[in-house]
């Protein structure tokens, strides 16, 4: 084969490969997910390395640092591929803070957590923010909330679950209790006894359709191949709660959310029994911006929510959602507009979506 043949078929090669699209980018959400090397240099780079571009028939991709050394390129003195990058390091400084409010007897103050990383408060608070997708403060408070459920799930006294969850006083977590768990603790505890959730099960286009709603709103919408798995489901949130079949006043109450179901344009308009982590409902509120007909990406509600590094924990939060349609977690699409997982079927959504685009 000519030199020249040779040159054009590495370089077709290389342009084929969608990672060149990322080198091209500097994409640092590339960086750790591959390496590329220059032959002309021997050295290997991160695909945000600022260093100047190089010719597509010189480049070769590599898997990792080892892989791109054992071939024979050294790191880069720029870029230092063989150290961990910038965000790596944040991401592992806001990993260990969370280990060290989760195994802290009390809540930390900002300044005792900002300390060790020799980052001010301020700078401390703003990157973990924006990897974590919520405060330190937030992401106590979840835990705490985390730990209260756990405890009382064990059948621990509401007092013991309380001061072992971090709690300094009992007021402080009566405050938010409700909102938490959506009843009392000691409700919680005993797995929902003599709190009383009204359901009923539907059918609609999209297979079956459990709607049930507790003395606050409408607190589930699941859709299913199989009925009784979907009561099942629900039995097993609430195992002693009063699961109470719905009335003809109720049945009103699913028809109106099968209704949407199959037109999009009629809106839904129902008090919510939203419960869920600080970060969740701010996911959820985005969500509901959303308007029917138009899709976002993942990056981009982390965006709107001001974590934009959060993607993953907002993919997270779509996941975590009981109110299928209610909450419109089917409009969020990938970077590309490709349909990613939903917790009820991809076909589920790429239905929901054909009908609003329609609507």
């Amino acid at each position: 084969m000519k030199t020249a043949d040779k040159i054009a078929e590495q370089a077709a090669a290389t342009l084929s490969d969608p990672r060149w699209a990322a080198l091209q980018a500097r994409d640092a959400g590339a960086d750790g997910s591959f390496f590329y090397s220059v032959r002309t240099t021997g050295v290997y780079c991160r695909p945000s390395c600022a260093a100047r571009p190089a010719r597509p028939e010189n480049v070769a991709f590599h898997d990792s640092a080892a892989a791109a050394e054992r071939a024979g390129f050294r790191p880069c003195k720029r870029c230092k591929p063989d150290q961990l990058s910038l965000q790596e390091q944040h991401a592992a400084m806001v990993t260990a803070t969370c280990r060290l409010i989760e195994n802290a007897e009390t809540t930390p103050t900002l300044e005792q957590l900002a300390k060790p990383t020799g980052l001010s408060p301020f700078h401390f608070h703003r990157i973990f923010k924006a990897i974590a997708g919520v405060t330190p403060k937030q992401y106590a408070a979840a835990h705490r909330a985390s730990r209260v459920r756990s405890e009382l799930g064990r059948g621990s006294s509401v007092t013991e679950a309380i001061f072992d969850a971090g709690y300094n006083a009992s007021s402080r977590f009566y405050e938010s209790s409700n909102q938490l768990l959506g009843m009392t603790p000691s409700s919680y505890r005993a797995g929902g006894v003599d709190h009383d959730i009204r359901f009923a099960i539907g059918e609609c286009s999209l297979g079956a359709i459990l709607v049930a709603q507790s003395e606050r709103g409408v607190c589930a919408i699941l859709f299913g191949d199989d009925p009784d798995a979907l009561a099942r489901d629900l039995q097993d949130r609430f195992p002693k709660a009063n699961l109470i079949g719905g009335d003809r006043a109720f049945e009103q109450l699913v028809a109106t959310v099968v209704g949407f179901v199959e037109a999009p344009a009629l809106g839904l308009d129902l008090p919510l029994d939203v419960r869920g982590t600080a970060f969740q409902q701010r996911v959820w509120r985005a969500l509901r911006d959303i308007p029917a007909g138009a899709t976002v990406s993942y990056s981009e509600i982390a965006q709107r929510i001001g974590s934009p590094r959060a993607v993953r924990a907002v993919a997270g939060a779509c996941a975590a959602n009981m109110l299928a349609v209610a909450i419109p977690c089917h409009r969020v699409v990938r970077n590309d507009g490709g349909l990613s997982g939903y917790r009820w079927g991809v076909e589920r959504k790429r239905a929901l979506l054909a009908r609003e685009a329609k609507a």
